[in-house]
Protein backbone atom coordinates (compact mmCIF):
# COMPACT_ATOMS: atom_id res chain seq x y z
CA UNK A 1 0.00 0.00 0.00
CA UNK A 2 2.55 2.35 0.80
CA UNK A 3 4.41 2.32 -2.35
CA UNK A 4 1.82 2.02 -4.24
CA UNK A 5 0.66 5.76 -2.53
CA UNK A 6 4.02 7.12 -3.10
CA UNK A 7 4.17 5.81 -7.14
CA UNK A 8 0.36 7.79 -6.89
CA UNK A 9 2.03 10.84 -5.22
CA UNK A 10 4.46 10.78 -7.66
CA UNK A 11 2.63 10.67 -10.93
CA UNK A 12 0.41 13.58 -9.58
CA UNK A 13 3.06 15.87 -8.55
CA UNK A 14 4.75 14.71 -11.88
CA UNK A 15 2.07 15.42 -14.09
CA UNK A 16 1.20 18.87 -11.84
CA UNK A 17 4.51 19.83 -12.61
CA UNK A 18 4.60 18.92 -16.19
CA UNK A 19 1.36 20.81 -16.42
CA UNK A 20 2.99 23.72 -15.08
CA UNK A 21 6.05 23.77 -17.22
CA UNK A 22 3.71 23.49 -20.44
CA UNK A 23 1.04 25.80 -19.43
CA UNK A 24 2.42 28.69 -17.07
CA UNK A 25 6.21 28.62 -16.89
CA UNK A 26 8.38 30.98 -19.43
CA UNK A 27 11.80 30.60 -19.31
CA UNK A 28 14.33 33.49 -18.78
CA UNK A 29 16.54 32.88 -21.47
CA UNK A 30 13.43 33.17 -23.51
CA UNK A 31 11.41 35.96 -22.51
CA UNK A 32 13.21 39.05 -24.60
CA UNK A 33 12.90 37.51 -28.06
CA UNK A 34 10.11 38.75 -30.35
CA UNK A 35 8.31 35.90 -31.16
CA UNK A 36 7.69 35.54 -34.85
CA UNK A 37 4.52 34.15 -36.79
CA UNK A 38 4.57 31.24 -38.79
CA UNK A 39 0.91 31.40 -40.09
CA UNK A 40 0.08 31.78 -43.78
CA UNK A 41 -2.85 33.73 -42.80
CA UNK A 42 -0.17 36.38 -41.68
CA UNK A 43 1.43 36.91 -45.52
CA UNK A 44 -0.47 39.35 -46.79
CA UNK A 45 0.74 42.00 -43.70
CA UNK A 46 4.07 40.96 -42.91
CA UNK A 47 5.70 43.88 -44.86
CA UNK A 48 2.96 46.02 -43.09
CA UNK A 49 3.98 44.46 -39.92
CA UNK A 50 7.21 45.22 -40.69
CA UNK A 51 6.97 48.17 -41.04
CA UNK A 52 4.92 49.86 -37.88
CA UNK A 53 7.39 47.58 -36.02
CA UNK A 54 10.25 49.35 -37.26
CA UNK A 55 8.27 52.67 -36.27
CA UNK A 56 7.25 51.87 -32.78
CA UNK A 57 11.49 50.60 -32.28
CA UNK A 58 12.34 54.04 -33.23
CA UNK A 59 10.20 55.64 -31.08
CA UNK A 60 11.73 57.36 -27.89
CA UNK A 61 10.61 56.00 -24.90
CA UNK A 62 11.18 56.27 -20.78
CA UNK A 63 11.46 52.82 -19.08
CA UNK A 64 9.55 52.95 -15.90
CA UNK A 65 9.44 50.08 -12.94
CA UNK A 66 6.93 49.22 -10.26
CA UNK A 67 6.23 46.83 -7.62
CA UNK A 68 3.77 44.44 -7.51
CA UNK A 69 1.22 44.03 -4.91
CA UNK A 70 3.07 40.36 -3.71
CA UNK A 71 6.39 41.73 -4.45
CA UNK A 72 7.75 41.50 -8.25
CA UNK A 73 9.62 44.27 -9.84
CA UNK A 74 7.49 44.94 -13.08
CA UNK A 75 8.69 47.23 -16.27
CA UNK A 76 6.69 49.23 -18.47
CA UNK A 77 7.95 51.73 -21.00
CA UNK A 78 6.08 55.08 -21.51
CA UNK A 79 5.91 57.47 -24.67
CA UNK A 80 5.19 60.78 -24.28
CA UNK A 81 3.08 62.61 -26.31
CA UNK A 82 1.91 66.08 -24.58
CA UNK A 83 1.42 67.53 -21.04
CA UNK A 84 -2.09 66.11 -19.49
CA UNK A 85 -2.89 63.81 -22.11
CA UNK A 86 -5.18 60.79 -22.02
CA UNK A 87 -3.01 57.70 -21.19
CA UNK A 88 -3.58 54.40 -22.99
CA UNK A 89 -1.99 51.22 -20.78
CA UNK A 90 -1.80 48.86 -22.97
CA UNK A 91 -0.93 44.78 -22.32
CA UNK A 92 0.45 42.31 -24.29
CA UNK A 93 -0.60 38.66 -24.42
CA UNK A 94 1.10 34.91 -23.76
CA UNK A 95 4.86 34.62 -24.20
CA UNK A 96 4.42 37.79 -26.66
CA UNK A 97 6.00 41.02 -26.53
CA UNK A 98 4.45 44.28 -26.49
CA UNK A 99 6.14 45.41 -29.67
CA UNK A 100 4.81 42.73 -31.87
CA UNK A 101 1.46 43.01 -29.82
CA UNK A 102 1.05 47.31 -29.67
CA UNK A 103 2.76 47.97 -33.05
CA UNK A 104 -0.15 49.20 -34.39
CA UNK A 105 -2.36 50.12 -31.72
CA UNK A 106 0.12 52.10 -30.19
CA UNK A 107 1.03 54.04 -32.91
CA UNK A 108 -2.85 55.09 -33.25
CA UNK A 109 -3.22 55.66 -29.40
CA UNK A 110 -0.23 58.21 -30.48
CA UNK A 111 -1.73 59.68 -32.97
CA UNK A 112 -4.85 60.27 -31.03
CA UNK A 113 -2.94 62.24 -29.19
CA UNK A 114 -2.21 60.31 -26.04
CA UNK A 115 0.48 59.42 -23.78
CA UNK A 116 1.30 54.90 -23.67
CA UNK A 117 2.27 52.60 -21.76
CA UNK A 118 2.98 49.71 -22.69
CA UNK A 119 4.04 47.04 -20.33
CA UNK A 120 5.45 43.78 -19.61
CA UNK A 121 3.17 41.77 -18.08
CA UNK A 122 5.00 39.32 -15.27
CA UNK A 123 7.59 36.27 -15.71
CA UNK A 124 7.80 38.23 -19.57
CA UNK A 125 10.83 40.27 -20.89
CA UNK A 126 12.18 42.99 -17.96
CA UNK A 127 9.31 42.03 -15.26
CA UNK A 128 9.86 39.45 -12.70
CA UNK A 129 7.67 36.75 -12.30
CA UNK A 130 7.87 32.64 -12.23
CA UNK A 131 4.43 31.97 -13.22
CA UNK A 132 2.06 33.20 -16.06
CA UNK A 133 -1.25 33.51 -14.75
CA UNK A 134 -3.44 34.02 -17.46
CA UNK A 135 -5.13 37.42 -16.27
CA UNK A 136 -5.50 36.13 -12.78
CA UNK A 137 -2.73 37.83 -11.00
CA UNK A 138 -2.17 39.92 -13.78
CA UNK A 139 -5.62 42.00 -13.10
CA UNK A 140 -3.70 43.56 -9.90
CA UNK A 141 -0.62 44.42 -11.50
CA UNK A 142 -3.12 46.20 -14.05
CA UNK A 143 -4.51 48.22 -10.91
CA UNK A 144 -1.31 48.54 -9.54
CA UNK A 145 -0.42 50.65 -13.00
CA UNK A 146 -3.41 52.44 -12.76
CA UNK A 147 -2.10 53.98 -9.19
CA UNK A 148 0.92 54.42 -10.55
CA UNK A 149 -0.44 56.42 -13.31
CA UNK A 150 -2.86 58.52 -11.11
CA UNK A 151 0.64 59.17 -8.82
CA UNK A 152 2.64 59.92 -11.71
CA UNK A 153 0.17 62.08 -13.51
CA UNK A 154 -2.62 63.28 -11.45
CA UNK A 155 -6.07 62.94 -10.36
CA UNK A 156 -7.21 64.69 -13.66
CA UNK A 157 -5.79 61.79 -15.74
CA UNK A 158 -7.79 59.82 -18.00
CA UNK A 159 -6.87 56.17 -18.67
CA UNK A 160 -8.32 53.62 -21.01
CA UNK A 161 -6.59 50.09 -20.42
CA UNK A 162 -5.87 48.36 -23.96
CA UNK A 163 -5.06 44.43 -23.80
CA UNK A 164 -4.54 42.29 -26.76
CA UNK A 165 -5.32 38.23 -26.29
CA UNK A 166 -4.09 37.39 -22.91
CA UNK A 167 -3.68 40.69 -22.05
CA UNK A 168 -7.44 41.29 -23.61
CA UNK A 169 -8.33 38.83 -21.14
CA UNK A 170 -5.95 40.40 -18.07
CA UNK A 171 -8.13 43.61 -18.57
CA UNK A 172 -11.57 42.18 -18.67
CA UNK A 173 -10.97 40.86 -15.55
CA UNK A 174 -9.67 43.86 -13.65
CA UNK A 175 -12.77 45.38 -14.86
CA UNK A 176 -14.05 42.92 -11.51
CA UNK A 177 -11.58 45.12 -9.15
CA UNK A 178 -12.70 48.37 -7.54
CA UNK A 179 -11.24 50.66 -10.72
CA UNK A 180 -10.45 54.05 -9.87
CA UNK A 181 -12.43 56.87 -11.58
CA UNK A 182 -9.89 57.88 -13.80
CA UNK A 183 -10.15 54.40 -15.44
CA UNK A 184 -12.65 55.38 -18.48
CA UNK A 185 -12.72 52.54 -20.58
CA UNK A 186 -11.22 49.02 -21.83
CA UNK A 187 -10.31 48.15 -24.94
CA UNK A 188 -9.82 43.96 -25.35
CA UNK A 189 -8.67 42.35 -28.59
CA UNK A 190 -9.11 38.86 -29.23
CA UNK A 191 -9.52 38.16 -25.38
CA UNK A 192 -10.46 34.69 -23.94
CA UNK A 193 -13.45 34.24 -21.36
CA UNK A 194 -11.68 31.59 -19.33
CA UNK A 195 -7.95 31.04 -18.74
CA UNK A 196 -9.12 27.33 -18.15
CA UNK A 197 -11.20 27.32 -21.77
CA UNK A 198 -8.26 28.60 -23.61
CA UNK A 199 -5.29 26.16 -21.89
CA UNK A 200 -7.91 23.09 -22.59
CA UNK A 201 -8.81 24.01 -25.94
CA UNK A 202 -5.20 24.54 -27.03
CA UNK A 203 -4.31 21.43 -25.44
CA UNK A 204 -6.78 19.60 -27.32
CA UNK A 205 -5.75 20.75 -30.56
CA UNK A 206 -2.19 19.11 -29.51
CA UNK A 207 -3.96 15.60 -28.69
CA UNK A 208 -4.00 16.23 -24.67
CA UNK A 209 -7.73 14.58 -23.76
CA UNK A 210 -9.24 17.93 -21.92
CA UNK A 211 -10.63 15.13 -19.15
CA UNK A 212 -7.18 13.91 -18.17
CA UNK A 213 -5.45 17.20 -18.48
CA UNK A 214 -7.85 19.13 -16.31
CA UNK A 215 -7.00 17.96 -12.96
CA UNK A 216 -3.12 18.91 -13.39
CA UNK A 217 -3.45 21.72 -14.55
CA UNK A 218 -5.54 23.46 -11.65
CA UNK A 219 -3.09 21.55 -9.08
CA UNK A 220 -0.08 22.32 -10.96
CA UNK A 221 -0.98 25.72 -10.90
CA UNK A 222 -1.57 26.07 -7.07
CA UNK A 223 1.55 24.17 -6.04
CA UNK A 224 4.13 25.52 -8.68
CA UNK A 225 2.47 28.96 -9.49
CA UNK A 226 0.76 29.75 -6.58
CA UNK A 227 -2.37 30.80 -7.52
CA UNK A 228 -5.85 29.40 -8.25
CA UNK A 229 -7.01 28.63 -11.63
CA UNK A 230 -10.59 29.19 -10.99
CA UNK A 231 -10.48 32.24 -9.13
CA UNK A 232 -11.84 34.13 -11.93
CA UNK A 233 -12.22 35.10 -15.40
CA UNK A 234 -13.10 37.40 -17.54
CA UNK A 235 -17.45 36.82 -17.31
CA UNK A 236 -17.59 36.99 -14.11
CA UNK A 237 -15.65 40.28 -13.64
CA UNK A 238 -17.48 42.12 -16.22
CA UNK A 239 -20.41 41.37 -15.25
CA UNK A 240 -21.24 44.20 -12.88
CA UNK A 241 -18.89 46.60 -14.29
CA UNK A 242 -19.71 50.02 -14.86
CA UNK A 243 -16.56 50.68 -16.92
CA UNK A 244 -17.41 51.15 -20.84
CA UNK A 245 -15.75 47.89 -22.98
CA UNK A 246 -14.96 47.37 -26.60
CA UNK A 247 -14.02 44.01 -27.54
CA UNK A 248 -12.69 43.61 -31.07
CA UNK A 249 -12.17 39.90 -32.55
CA UNK A 250 -11.11 38.37 -35.56
CA UNK A 251 -13.75 35.19 -36.82
CA UNK A 252 -10.76 33.21 -38.25
CA UNK A 253 -8.96 33.44 -34.80
CA UNK A 254 -6.90 30.50 -34.71
CA UNK A 255 -5.95 30.32 -31.16
CA UNK A 256 -8.97 32.12 -29.30
CA UNK A 257 -12.11 31.10 -31.20
CA UNK A 258 -14.04 34.17 -31.81
CA UNK A 259 -17.01 32.71 -29.71
CA UNK A 260 -15.08 32.99 -26.52
CA UNK A 261 -15.34 36.93 -26.41
CA UNK A 262 -18.89 36.00 -27.47
CA UNK A 263 -19.71 35.13 -23.73
CA UNK A 264 -18.07 38.12 -22.47
CA UNK A 265 -20.30 40.47 -24.36
CA UNK A 266 -23.28 38.46 -23.02
CA UNK A 267 -22.49 38.71 -19.23
CA UNK A 268 -23.08 42.79 -19.71
CA UNK A 269 -24.46 43.43 -22.69
CA UNK A 270 -25.36 47.19 -21.28
CA UNK A 271 -21.56 47.85 -21.14
CA UNK A 272 -19.62 45.60 -23.48
CA UNK A 273 -20.01 46.23 -26.96
CA UNK A 274 -18.48 44.13 -29.50
CA UNK A 275 -17.26 44.07 -33.47
CA UNK A 276 -16.16 41.04 -35.28
CA UNK A 277 -13.61 41.18 -38.56
CA UNK A 278 -14.38 39.02 -41.06
CA UNK A 279 -11.22 37.13 -42.30
CA UNK A 280 -8.83 38.29 -39.53
CA UNK A 281 -6.66 35.37 -37.47
CA UNK A 282 -5.55 35.91 -33.86
CA UNK A 283 -4.24 39.60 -33.32
CA UNK A 284 -4.66 40.79 -36.99
CA UNK A 285 -7.83 42.71 -36.78
CA UNK A 286 -6.36 45.78 -37.30
CA UNK A 287 -3.90 44.71 -40.41
CA UNK A 288 -7.20 42.99 -42.02
CA UNK A 289 -9.30 45.92 -41.69
CA UNK A 290 -7.10 48.41 -40.69
CA UNK A 291 -9.44 51.85 -41.13
CA UNK A 292 -12.28 50.39 -39.67
CA UNK A 293 -10.17 49.23 -36.38
CA UNK A 294 -9.30 53.02 -36.56
CA UNK A 295 -12.60 53.92 -36.61
CA UNK A 296 -14.35 52.11 -33.66
CA UNK A 297 -11.00 52.49 -31.99
CA UNK A 298 -11.66 55.86 -32.57
CA UNK A 299 -14.93 56.48 -31.72
CA UNK A 300 -15.10 54.58 -28.39
CA UNK A 301 -12.12 56.68 -26.50
CA UNK A 302 -13.48 59.89 -27.90
CA UNK A 303 -16.95 58.75 -26.56
CA UNK A 304 -15.21 58.02 -22.72
CA UNK A 305 -12.97 60.65 -22.56
CA UNK A 306 -15.71 63.33 -23.56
Amino acid sequence: MIVFLLILTAVVLGGSYFAYRMAFHFPKELRNQIPSTSSSQYDPYRTRMKEIFEELSRRPCETVTIRSRDGLTLSGRYYHTAEGAPLDICFHGYKSHPFTDFSGGSGLCIEMGHNVLLIDQRAHHASEGKAITFGIQERWDALSWVDYAIDRFGSDVKITLYGISMGGATVLMAAGLPLPEQVKGIIADCPYAKAEDIILDVGHKMHYPPGLIRPFLHLGAFLFGGFRLNETDAVRSVQNTKVPIVIIHGEADSFVPCAMSEAVEKANPSMVRRFTFPGADHGISYLVDEQRYRRIVTDFTNEILE
